[in-house]
């Protein structure tokens, strides 16, 4: 389990636009915001990025650099992109089994013909500039998610109260 104030796992990952996305190579003036989502298959997740999509302006205004990714395969990432309203929205795909334990996050095995044989479970996580863990937020199911306006106003307290990173004891 990664704590707050510890470095986080190095992430490269292959991006729907057919570029590529390193989590070293963030610049970022506060946070990079790594949205994990299940996949295509997850209605949850569709309105949770598409929500997403719509509110980058006010993540960017903030500070935040936003990806989303998961561990589909480039053919189902693509045709996510397709079929959700998320075209603004960076998405990777990829992510292996191994690398989203790495970042703690859960795994199931599909119970449904449409759910791939393994993937991850959601997962939210605020990460500073030196590359260390701020916040997190990991669900066992694709319900109970952080919501947007939520982390928009808790950024702003963040940066107004320069509150510091909690829970790594």
């Amino acid at each position: 389990m990664i704590k707050p104030r510890q470095e986080v796992p190095d992430l490269k990952l292959e991006l729907i636009n057919d570029t590529q996305w390193n989590l070293e190579a963030q610049q970022v003036e506060n946070f990079t915001m790594l949205v994990f989502y299940r996949g295509l298959h997850c209605p949850e997740c569709k309105k949770q990025l598409e929500a997403l999509a719509n509110k980058l302006e006010d993540f960017s205004d903030r500070g935040v650099n936003i990806i989303a990714a998961s561990c589909d395969s480039e053919k189902l990432a693509k045709k996510t992109a397709e079929e959700w309203d998320i075209t603004a929205l960076p998405v990777g795909y990829g992510l292996s089994i191994e690398e989203a334990r790495e970042w703690g996050l859960f795994i199931s095995e599909g119970i449904k013909d449409e759910e791939p044989e393994q993937f991850s479970e959601p997962g939210l996580f605020l990460v500073r500039p030196d590359k260390t863990l701020y916040a997190a937020s990991v669900q066992t199911m694709p319900f109970a998610r952080p919501k947007l306006d939520d982390l928009l106003k808790a950024i702003d307290f963040i940066k107004k109260k320069d509150y510091p990173a909690r829970g790594e004891a």
